[in-house]
């Protein structure tokens, strides 16, 4: 008999193989002949198989799958819902099954075990997929990812025994979690603490991450979560000294700048998790953008993972905690689980931990998702998704352990999801019947998770002295903790940072390189290997750069960028580049990485003049702002000696990372004594090519700055570029440093540095050039790409009696300096400042007041009046207004 007439055998073959690895991947026909050959083949002496047997067994294997694929949709996960009983695509009959079939024998592949009735299949599958838990992971396309959850889930049923003092510590972590909330709100009552209540299964669920971890050897756990349950978790987890929580809700604890709200902060302790080993806990900072701290804490673990070397992903481990509401709605999500898997940014997995309340502060899920579940978005990067009852807290344990060991054995991310509710409203001064009155009605009368949880340890034999012993010592922790003083508080500045200052300190940094070191590393750069074939412009490329350094003469910017590198991989600091097209460099001035036209393999010539230790990466990101730069952001606080490089496609385009650079890089400090040495390249000029990629817009950073907190700066010649990125890592402190960097100046003939600028001296924050002051009749002031338009009009009129001061630093602004350079200026009756942004963004509302109290009077304002968007589109108009700029500048006297 065929099925298909002609068929190949060598075709029958291979479904078949293809079937045996995975019965859903062929057809329902093939599926059914090969279930019933294989039937067949496992009946002694059988010759013919029965048609009605084959059918009722391929029968009972597609009610196996459909269990596996849509259980969860029966699984009873909701505490305020009543249980599904049913659903039609798992009724038998839509099988051609019947209440006959259920004590008759099938052969389940890749079941309990070889043959099962369909009643022990259906009792195991139920309990496996449609009680506390509920599985998604039938979406996942590898077989063997599918089996090996099949078999850590189906022989115990989702369900696993725990032993008597497991079960003692699940009940001790619960009560903490519990007794705390109540503390606080009775002790400080209207505070807002965003209470745990009603999720207080996150705590033993926790607890058995941090042992599972120790267990499987991980030896730093980053965690990153928004606002609800962070103090328990900190409390009860961390081991965040109970007499500094209490300080903070007194507001009696000293802080060093701005400081934060409590339930903003982070923490980090080491605790032990055995006799002689201990696991290092870490809660990152987080403002109220809930999942911005997610790409931040990425970027942490990589960083230690680089520092950590071979097999470190695996001792280096991601959490992230979010609300229900916030992991379906807000963008970051999606775009730090696309991180996962890339090369530059993948971390060996993250445990995703969803706590779901089943409401956004007033908003129910009807009106916040349009998936079935808050966790649909991580299917995208096809993670196992675990529901499980907010109530069932052995449940919670197994799955998260479970869960982990997925991570551990996959590198990939998997998400976990306690469904339960909030006892209070969004805080504890909300009122949630406003908006939620019968929600509210059914939480009300609801016994917390704790005493649910003792009632059933009560019922299994265990007695109440023992079921409240860990309370009554949590009750003394507390009372004791309320009248203690509180404990010193870490500054930020521990560990690795102890060698760097907390201040700012405005001191010239010597980072020249002597000019036989920059031949010789310019030669090296441009060496090609034996049998590499580069394009023909690159290899070109890279004998200009060379010529240029040996003749000491046109050294343009992405040369001196890259003996910046170069020099600094030579003392030994590592170099991490990320950024769209970052490599080759959106505008094909960088070429850090080769590609041999033949072969496309890559040759890296930055990476062979490191120094040992020393390492070059640079990563082409995928097309993010906010993600990406929020990973750099991390990397930057967990590797103050390497130099990290966010760069911007076009410097407009950091408008979609503005969170990460207004609540991290500008805040961080202020805010949670975190510093970062973050560089951010952002390419800016006006060229007459849009809006959108013409204005990195200054004016914002520097509305930004303030208490020395950034660094912003925009040089105009290559020299400049290059001692600014050594004196970023010359400095002995870290602030973050914004580089204005060019797209037309790349290429532009006069704009090149000599050797000998890159030889001698340091970054000059201000440079004056042209007229002296015995010959000035016209002073300008002006920073970055406009000099050079100013310039060429000076040359082309032989004009002599124009002196031009670039501001190179604009922040912190080197008022003595400027002032230095300005005061035999003084009697110069024309003085401007000069910018080609329109005058209500650029340089000009931040420099203004400072120029008045340098000058003692209001220079002229030259540049393109005020306007909405930053640049015109149009070549043409763009050249009029330029042109005007220059002609008001110069032109005859105002």
């Amino acid at each position: 008999m065929t099925i298909l007439p002609g068929a190949d055998p060598e075709f029958i073959e291979s479904l078949y193989l293809r079937w045996r690895d995975d019965p859903v991947a062929v057809s329902p026909q093939w599926h059914a002949f090969f279930s019933g050959y294989e039937l067949g083949r496992g009946i002694p002496g059988a010759e013919v198989i029965p048609p009605e047997l084959a059918a009722k067994q391929s029968a009972v294997d597609s009610l196996i799958y459909r269990y596996r694929d849509l259980g969860h949709l029966l699984a009873c996960t909701d505490p305020l819902s009543p249980c599904k009983l049913e659903h039609p695509l798992l009724a038998l009959d839509r099988y051609d099954l019947g209440e006959e079939d259920l004590d008759r024998t099938f052969h389940p592949r890749r079941f309990l075990k070889k043959e099962a009735t369909l009643r022990e299949i259906l009792d195991t599958l139920r309990e496996t997929y449609c009680r506390s838990v509920g599985v998604e992971f039938m979406h996942i396309q590898d077989p063997a990812v599918r089996s090996w959850l099949m078999g850590r889930m189906e022989p115990v049923r989702n369900r696993p025994a725990f032993s008597r003092e497991e079960k003692l510590r699940i009940l001790g972590t619960l009560q903490e979690a519990a007794l705390f909330e109540e503390f606080l709100h009775r002790k400080f009552p209207g505070q807002k603490r965003f209470s745990l209540e009603g999720g207080e299964s996150l705590i033993p669920l926790l607890d058995a991450v941090v042992e599972r971890a120790a267990e499987h050897g991980v030896t730093d756990l980053i965690l990153g979560m928004a606002h609800r349950g962070r103090l328990n978790v900190l409390a009860n987890i961390l081991g965040k000294p109970l007499e500094n929580i209490f300080a903070e809700f007194a507001d009696n604890e000293g802080i060093v700048g701005d400081g934060d709200v409590k339930y903003h902060k982070g923490f980090s302790r080491d605790r032990e998790v055995a006799p002689g080993r201990s696991l290092h806990l870490t809660m990152a900072f987080n403002p109220s953008h809930l999942e911005a701290v997610d790409p931040v804490v990425e970027g942490k673990c990589r960083a230690r993972q680089d520092s950590a070397g071979t097999g470190s992903d695996k001792r280096v481990l991601p959490v992230l905690i979010h609300g229900d509401a916030s992991f379906a709605g807000q963008g970051v999500v999606a775009e730090t689980l696309n991180l996962s898997q890339l090369e530059g940014y993948r971390t060996g997995g993250t445990l995703h931990i969803v706590i779901n309340n089943q409401i956004g502060f007033t908003t129910l899920p009807a009106d916040a998702r349009s998936s079935l579940y808050a966790t649909d978005v991580a299917k995208m990067v096809a993670s196992p998704v675990f529901h499980v009852h907010g109530e069932d807290p052995e449940a919670a344990v197994h799955v998260v352990k479970l869960a982990l060991d997925y991570r551990q054995a996959f590198g990939a991310d998997v998400v976990v999801e306690i469904i339960c509710y909030r006892r209070h409203g969004h805080n504890e001064g909300d009122e949630p019947y406003f908006t939620q009155p019968a929600m509210y009605s059914l939480i009300k009368d609801r016994p917390p998770v704790h005493e649910l949880y003792a009632s059933r340890l009560a019922e299994e034999g265990i007695g109440r002295e023992e079921i409240d012993a860990r309370a009554t010592a949590m009750g003394r922790r507390l009372d004791a903790a309320l009248a203690a003083p509180p404990g010193p508080v870490p500054g930020g500045f521990e560990g690795k940072w102890e060698r760097y200052r907390r201040d700012y300190a405005p001191v010239s940094v010597e980072t020249g390189v002597s000019p036989d070191i920059l031949r010789d590393l310019a030669g090296r750069l441009a060496a090609i290997p034996d049998g590499f074939t580069p394009h023909p412009k690159v290899a070109a490329l890279l004998d200009r750069r060379r010529e240029a350094v040996e003749g000491g003469e046109g050294i343009d910017w992405g040369n001196a960028e890259t003996l910046a590198y170069a020099t600094l991989l030579a003392e030994g600091v590592s170099i991490r580049l990320s950024g769209e097209d970052s490599r080759r460099g959106t505008f094909g001035h960088r070429h850090s990485f080769l590609y041999d036209m033949a072969t496309d393999a890559h040759h890296v010539p930055l990476a062979g003049v490191a120094a040992e230790g020393a390492a070059f990466h640079a990563w082409d990101s995928m097309l993010s702002e906010f993600a990406v730069l929020g990973f750099e952001y991390g990397y930057s606080v967990e590797a103050p000696e390497s130099l990290v490089i966010w760069e911007a496609q076009f410097g407009d385009f950091a408008n979609g990372g503005q969170v990460i650079i207004d609540q991290f890089i500008a805040g961080g400090e202020s805010k949670w004594q975190r510093v970062s040495g973050l560089v951010l390249f952002l390419p800016h000029g006006f060229e007459g090519q849009g809006a959108e990629h013409s204005s990195a817009r200054i004016e914002r950073y520097l509305q930004l700055c303030a208490d020395n907190n950034m660094q912003v700066a925009y040089p105009s010649t290559p020299g400049q570029l290059f001692h600014l990125l050594r004196r970023q890592m010359k400095h002995p402190f870290r602030k973050p440093l914004v580089v204005f960097t060019p797209k037309s100046l790349l290429r532009h003939p006069r704009c090149v540095s000599p050797l000998e600028e890159l030889a001698e001296g340091g970054f000059r924050e201000v440079i004056a050039t042209g007229a002296g002051p015995d010959k000035a009749s016209r002073l300008i002031l002006c920073t970055g790409k406009i000099f050079y338009d100013l310039l060429e009009r000076l040359e082309q009129e032989k004009r002599e009696d124009v002196a031009i001061v670039r501001v190179e630093q604009l922040y912190p602004l080197r008022s003595d300096l400027l002032g230095e350079v300005l005061e035999p200026y003084r009697g110069v009756a024309d003085v401007a400042w000069v910018q080609e942004e329109p005058r209500n963004m650029g340089a000009w509302s931040f420099l203004r007041p400072h120029l008045v109290a340098i000058l003692g009077a209001e220079p002229r304002y030259v540049g393109r009046p005020e306007n909405d968007v930053p640049a015109v589109g149009s070549h043409r108009l763009h050249g009029e207004e330029q042109g005007r700029i220059v002609e008001d500048a110069l032109g005859a006297d105002p």
